[in-house]
């Protein structure tokens, strides 16, 4: 849709959708990506980002600021992003509460709406040569194996926090990849998606009321740089892997989305909803995040007790998740297949 065209309600929902895809990547196992793939504006969010090349970067040096902001589908990108910013101090912050107080229901929602979504992306797909059965194949060994992987130590040097904002961009480039949960085998997700973006958000809070005592708080400052590499490792990350994709999405459409289609399908071992914590202890002491909470390590799976009622309490919620994408299959945009 272009800029031009683009009323409203589109903008608002727009930013909603951006809020829900920020929402997203901030859940482990679940990818905002897919989130931009089943609300239809996917490929515009590859296509805009690798529009952010040498012609972008000549215009923004030749002071053509309103060219440059067109060029890349300015409104577009901000809307977006926009509203992925305000979900991470808003309605993440809800998904935390949620799931710390009602986690089965949540994964078992979260279950739902992924195996929907596998339907939503397989629906139009009709070549299953073996090429593309080879790579859907692929895109689930992936998937399940990095949901049976064990984290990392946390590590705050600075390059690696830049690189894990590379590889943890993944989750809103790659449908079905969890860019979140990538940080956690990386062992450092507390560290940037929780004590980091607190930090922020109190540094933001104390910035609008003047009050500016924490630039000689040492302890703010390190997490403020933490959170800074971050985001420029984010920031590159997505566009270099916008023009990957940009690239592999016009000449092998159907080899990516058989790829999309088996991400999606591996994911479904990261939110199994009936599941036990294994908590991160050091010394034999339970480490925990700067909100209180256990730092989660990774998880045990096991098949659910059907004479449990929260058993059936969690099939409805899987219903209910599936019924949601049925639903936006129903009303909402159609893909559009670049060729």
């Amino acid at each position: 849709m272009a800029e031009n065209t683009r009323t409203f309600w589109d903008k608002i929902l727009l930013f909603i959708k951006g809020v829900a895809m920020g929402a997203a990547n901030k859940v482990p196992g679940v990818s905002g990506g897919l989130v931009a793939f089943v609300t239809g504006f996917y490929e515009e969010l590859i296509y805009s980002l690798q529009k952010i090349n040498r012609k972008a970067l000549k215009l923004l040096i030749d002071g053509r600021f309103k060219s440059f902001y067109q060029y890349v589908n300015g409104r577009f990108l901000l809307l977006v992003f926009a509203g992925s910013t305000f979900s991470y101090f808003s309605v993440s912050r809800v998904l935390d509460y949620l799931i710390q107080n009602f986690e089965l229901y949540v994964w078992a929602t979260f279950f739902g709406m992924i195996l929907g979504s596998i339907y939503y992306v397989a629906k139009d797909f009709n070549d299953f040569s073996r090429v593309n059965l080879f790579t859907m194949g692929l895109g689930v060994a992936i998937g399940v194996a990095i949901s049976f992987m064990s984290p990392a130590k946390e590590n705050d040097n600075l390059w690696f926090v830049f690189f894990c904002g590379i590889v943890g961009v993944s989750g809103m480039t790659l449908p079905g990849l969890s860019g979140s949960f990538i940080l956690i085998l990386m062992g450092n997700y507390v560290l940037l998606l929780v004590d980091s973006v607190n930090e922020l958000y109190k540094t933001i809070q104390d910035i609008f009321t003047l009050n500016f005592d924490f630039i000689h708080d040492t302890v703010r400052i390190r997490y403020l740089k933490i959170i800074a590499s971050f985001g420029l490792g984010s920031v590159f990350g997505l566009v270099i892997t916008s023009h990957i994709l940009g690239y592999l999405l016009k000449r092998f459409h159907q080899i990516i989305t058989a790829l999309i289609i088996g991400f999606i399908g591996g994911s479904l071992g990261n939110v199994w909803p009936w599941k036990k914590e294994i908590y991160k202890m050091e010394e034999g002491q339970y480490l925990f995040d700067s909100l209180g909470n256990k730092i989660v390590e990774n998880y045990v799976r096991y098949f659910p007790d059907f004479s449990d009622s929260t058993t059936w309490y969690a099939i409805f919620y899987i219903l209910v998740g599936l019924a949601i994408l049925l639903i936006i299959d129903w009303f909402g945009p159609k893909k559009v297949v670049r060729s």
